[in-house]
């Protein structure tokens, strides 16, 4: 597992992803093409790229690389999505045409790795399934509810409920249940026999965008953040969830990875992971930094007033020694690596 060090792959990653035993990095510099970089246990190595996909006419906005199967879905502003498969040392396409008029802006594959969910700038989400008997991807839309672009989306552990956030604020689970794809078993969930596309709970926590939903390793609490500068734990999923949110006194977060059932890490526009954790009683707290900050010179007064003007300061002027960036990240981090469970 590399680990350990600093490695500027670009000036800007769009999105990325790691392979199941963490050798290998997918990363999109900014563009519409994917780099796969050869990665290294040693801090000091050079990473070396090995492979470029490009097929996307435009930038590459999501990426998702299947730990069981070894492919690789690509989404894009171009509307459509990629399927890459290893074959004979080279990566082949395969185009899944999405049936969007907008922007495709994020991808996950489901956790038994037969289909994968697009959400989009078409307040849509196509939810992509493999027809053997005709050999392609087929897209089904869920095309009610979302008022506005939807900004990230995540599985539930059983393959079959979908969770999506967007820019209407709102936190949604949807049935991604398709006949003849899942068993009928999957179907029945803690709200019952639920149809594709249905909406079983709309939370309207956030006071702004809603961003970075994802699902604890059980399936049994879920949690996302608000550019509101908050984070929201939903716990007892089905039709009677409880609720808890954290107001931070710090910049919008982006995005979360649950490490465990009361371990969670976010991190967004502090450069800064986060670390929460949840108490016996299941009431969540924000921990700690995980990034050793050195506070700059300007940053070190005694008023907040004072640190956040000169914060502000160093933000609108040229990079130096004195006000060169404290964390490791030098901007907004805005993706987590997914967790395999």
């Amino acid at each position: 597992m590399a680990a350990g060090g600093v490695h500027q792959l670009a000036q800007c990653i769009t999105c990325h992803a790691w392979n199941a035993d963490m050798s290998m990095v997918a990363i999109c510099p900014n563009n519409s093409e994917v780099h796969i970089y050869k990665a290294s246990a040693s801090p000091e190595a050079v990473w070396e790229r090995v492979y470029v996909l490009e097929k996307h006419e435009q930038l590459v906005t999501g990426i998702d690389w299947a730990p069981k199967s070894n492919r690789i879905v690509t989404c894009s502003h171009d509307r459509n999505s990629y399927v890459w498969s290893l074959e004979d040392g080279e990566w082949q396409p395969t185009l899944v045409i999405l049936r969007l008029n907008r922007a495709a802006t994020s991808v996950e594959w489901g956790p038994q790795e037969n289909k994968f969910a697009v959400g989009s700038s078409a307040k849509t989400v196509c939810v992509c399934y493999y027809e053997e008997d005709n050999n392609w991807w087929v897209s089904k839309l869920i095309r009610k509810k979302h008022h506005s672009t939807i900004t990230s989306v995540s599985w539930h552990p059983n393959n079959v409920l979908l969770a999506t956030t967007s820019t209407d604020s709102k936190c949604r689970i949807f049935s991604a249940f398709i006949k003849g794809v899942d068993a009928r078993k999957d179907g029945t969930t803690a709200f019952g026999d639920v149809k594709f596309g249905e909406e079983l709970i709309q939370l309207d926590l956030a006071c702004g965008w809603a961003f970075g939903v994802h699902w604890s390793p059980s399936g049994n609490s879920l949690a996302y953040v608000g550019h509101d500068s908050t984070i929201h734990f939903v716990t007892d999923v089905g039709p009677t969830p409880s609720a808890r949110s954290i107001s931070l006194r710090h910049l919008p977060l982006r995005d979360i990875l649950f490490l465990s059932e009361t371990r969670l890490v976010a991190g967004g526009f502090d450069c800064n992971p986060m670390l929460f954790a949840s108490d016996k009683t299941g009431v969540w707290e924000f921990i700690a930094f995980l990034d050793e900050v050195k506070p700059p010179a300007e940053a070190k007064s005694d008023t907040l007033f004072a640190a956040a003007k000169g914060k502000f300061k160093w933000l609108g002027s040229e990079l130096s020694e004195e006000n060169a960036p404290t964390t490791t990240h030098e901007n907004c981090i805005t993706k987590k690596l997914r967790k395999v469970y």
